[in-house]
């Protein structure tokens, strides 16, 4: 992660902040995610029968991609200097576009669309 002061954050807005290393998602992370959120779902972790989907095979949960963002993240995203702590706000307008399908692979492109500060020394980032 990048420290910046937070009166240099406006030149980061609009701007992208880092691409991550590729992650591959194969079966194997497929079936552990099915395992902890317990969504066995033949889609996700029968080969054989999702073979004869219109995917040709199984696909990632979209959950699994979406919570691979703390790890894609961790070198692309801004912090302020001095920062002690961050916590996840949540997420805007998340759709899954396109599936993923076991053994591809995944990365992030970030983007800070906004850098607000929601009261003294509390910012939010988007």
């Amino acid at each position: 992660m990048k420290a910046v002061k937070k009166e240099d954050l406006k030149n980061y807005i609009g701007k992208e902040t880092g691409i991550s290393d590729w992650s591959v998602i194969d079966q194997n992370r497929i079936n552990i995610f099915a395992d902890v959120t317990e969504d066995h779902q033949f889609i996700h972790v029968d080969p054989k029968a999702a073979a004869k989907t219109p995917f040709g095979g199984t696909i990632a949960h979209g959950f699994l991609s979406l919570s691979m963002l703390s790890h894609l993240a961790k070198n692309s995203l801004l912090v302020l200097e001095g920062v002690k702590m961050g916590v996840n706000y949540g997420f805007d307008k998340v759709r899954f576009m396109a599936p993923v399908k076991a053994g591809k692979r995944i990365r992030g492109h970030f983007t800070l669309m906004s850098a607000d500060e929601k009261a003294p020394n509390q910012w939010q980032f988007k």
